[in-house]
């Protein structure tokens, strides 16, 4: 095959019926090789001869998808000034949208410290293969479901569904389990509106937890951004992996379900100057990361390197990569990990360049975009600080409603700013009650169930010593430390659940809920359990908790009911949305919003009220004027009590409805 100079775009490999056009940004490269792989990993190397810009490109007429290739690219070796050029090292397509499995552990795959290795690393690589594009995707278009309407899952493709019996074996844990009808079916159940799913791209385990015996289970540490990661397919291949996610995609579509990715563009697997050579290390390293003077990499990640996405390189590479998972595989979002590395330029700055290039791409400004809103860097926790229209984790909610609940050392007036979708933080700018991404648990830290049963976390098993991990997780264990207690204590950690979810999924903003949480889900006490690819992680459906099930999925009609909560726009004082009360039934004023038993009332839409108990004994608590009956999942569903005075349990919460 002869290699022509081919077209700049679009970034990566593309086979147009007739051949493969190849391109490779790198704006400090001398020469770009394209280096192909038969079976037998023979390599047949091809220059590219076209460059426009920064751009290398090329064409291969004839070349047909499952060809396998991957990059050599010539240039400098000085490090001090960030370029660490070894043709040597094969390197990674990173637009590649598919790369094989395997990775080793291997000195072959190291680049150099003050000299570049000479050692060819190419029988280590992983191999980067052509797909095609073709799909059927029978009408399929995207659902955007409102913000206001919006019931976030959070799970993870294996713990899913590793143990669900419902799930035939060689499906468990795969693209194909998500989009089982048995899974639909308890989706839609529970009543989510969007499954928001932990990274799915192709990552690899870091080596020491390789050396440990561990995986990195989350895969928070990407090799690849726009290929899928083979382990959960079927079938195992990287190639009939695009369109098993595909198949998943529509299923979930048909069924109203959006399909949220989270995504990781902040560091690589490259990680520090002691980590492996794959990709951007080799391609352009001082034009993809942020150096410090003497070269050596910015940790502002804590992963060893920090992506630089205000440069030309880090803006193409990220919007190419988002725009791949949108219009080829019809996501409907995404969820960026420590999203301040997305806005540094090195200060953050919301007019940073890839918002403005994410803002102003067609396929990009309408659909949902959630934002971890911090990172380790200075002046890294930027809550609050995001550009419309991107949402962000809310961990202010999160940690209220666990001090509310069970440190009782928040005030009503702080829980009124949570409840009200934090607009202290995000009414402002044309942001909506929707910027607020309400959450009380998600993968990284406790579970539900655990922050009921533990004070402490206990990461024994992810090999550090326990040194891992969050210390300040607001959590109690209503005296006894750990799953094993008395049937009073477990009453007083039901009721906690029930109050913590209540609140959560009956707040203004856009509630999310871990997967396990409404099964009663433990891991133990193990707050961090990314390394852990195994039984502590994985929900075990034969023991989920039913009625817990049940609750969730009626709080989650409920909120569906009362339109403070669904009309996505910010209360105002005297328009009917919210009133705040006390427990005799009269508003909320002066010193009560910061004093006080944490004891209220909260009025929605006139027409719902939910009373609110935090302290640990029974509190009568007077309803406002009318006739009140409680709702499900507090009452059944024709509950003829007319209630005046509920008797409010300790921890106790309770929702009511006025014909």
């Amino acid at each position: 095959m002869h290699l022509t100079p081919g077209q700049p775009t679009p970034a990566g490999a593309w086979f147009d019926g007739k051949g493969v056009n190849f391109t490779l940004f790198s704006a400090h490269a001398q020469q770009v090789e394209l280096c192909l792989f038969d079976a037998n990993n023979n390599e047949t190397r091809h220059l590219l001869t076209g460059r426009s810009g920064d751009v290398w490109h090329g064409y291969l007429a004839g070349a047909r998808p499952g060809l396998r290739y991957g990059y050599r690219v010539h240039g400098p070796w000085a490090p001090a000034k960030g370029h660490r050029f070894n043709p040597a090292k094969l390197l990674i397509d990173p637009n590649a949208h598919a790369v094989e499995e395997g990775i080793v552990d291997d000195p072959l795959l190291h680049g150099g410290f003050d000299t570049p290795d000479p050692r060819d690393s190419a029988c280590v690589v992983p191999k980067c293969i052509v797909v095609s594009d073709s799909y059927d995707w029978q009408g399929d278009a995207p659902l955007r479901t409102p913000w206001g309407e919006t019931v976030i899952y959070e799970a993870h493709v294996r713990g899913l569904t590793m143990r669900h019996p419902a799930i035939p074996q060689a499906l468990r844990g795969t693209w194909g389990a998500l989009g089982h009808p048995v899974m639909i079916d308890y989706f839609k159940r529970l009543g989510i509106s969007a499954l928001e799913l932990l990274p799915i791209s192709r990552y690899v385990s870091e080596p020491r937890l390789r050396q440990s015996g561990l995986t990195n289970y989350w895969g928070y540490n990407p090799l690849a951004f726009s290929a899928l990661e083979p382990r959960y397919s079927m079938s195992g291949d990287p190639c009939a992996a695009l369109d098993e996610f595909r198949d998943v995609v529509k299923a979930l579509h048909r069924a109203g379900i959006e399909v949220i990715l989270d995504i990781v563009l902040n560091h690589t697997a490259e990680l520090d100057l002691e980590g492996p050579t794959f990709s951007l290390r080799g391609i352009d390293n001082r034009s993809y990361y942020w150096l410090q003077d003497n070269g050596d990499y910015q940790n502002w990640t804590g992963c060893g390197n920090t992506l630089n996405l205000s440069s030309p390189a880090g803006v193409r590479l990220a919007v190419s990569c988002l725009r791949w998972w949108v219009d080829h595989c019809h996501v409907d979002g995404f969820r960026f990990d420590l999203a301040t590395v997305m806005g540094r330029t090195p200060a953050f700055r919301r007019d940073a360049p890839l918002f403005e290039a994410m803002r102003r791409d067609p396929s990009l400004a309408h659909i949902k975009l959630i934002a971890e809103p911090w990172d380790v860097g200075p002046d890294g926790y930027q809550s609050g600080n995001y550009p419309p229209p991107f949402a962000e984790w809310n961990d202010r909610f999160r940690d209220g409603l666990r001090r509310f609940w069970l440190q009782r050392t928040l005030s009503r007036g702080e829980l009124a700013s949570r409840f009200a979708a934090s607009s202290d933080l995000f009414a402002h700018d044309g942001r909506l009650p929707g910027a607020s991404i309400n959450f009380v648990t998600a993968h990284d830290g406790f579970t539900l169930h655990d922050c009921v049963s533990f004070n402490d976390k206990h990461n024994e098993a992810n090999g550090e010593e326990n040194r891992d991990g969050n210390n300040s997780n607001f959590s109690f264990n209503h005296g006894v430390e750990g799953p094993s207690a008395t049937l009073s204590v477990i009453e007083r950690r039901r009721a906690s659940v029930h109050a913590l979810l209540a609140t959560l999924l009956l707040s203004q903003g856009t509630p999310m809920l871990l997967a396990g949480d409404e099964h009663g889900h433990s891991q133990h006490g193990n707050n961090n359990a990314f390394c852990q690819d195994n039984e502590l992680t994985w929900l075990d459906w034969t023991q989920a908790n039913a009625g817990l099930t049940a609750f969730t999925a009626a709080l989650i009609r409920l909120r569906r009911q009362i339109p403070a909560l669904t009309a996505e726009r910010w209360w105002q004082e005297g328009d009917g949305s919210v009133q705040w009360l006390n427990a005799q039934g009269q508003p909320l004023a002066g010193n009560d919003w910061r004093r006080g038993a944490p004891v209220m009332q909260i009025l929605l839409s006139g027409r719902w009220l939910l009373a609110l108990n935090a302290t640990a004994e029974v509190v009568d608590i007077t309803l406002p004027e009318g006739e009140w009956r409680a709702v499900p999942p507090f009452a059944g569903e024709d509950n003829p009590v007319v209630t005046a005075v509920w008797h409010g349990p300790a921890r106790g919460v309770c929702a009511f409805h006025k014909s």
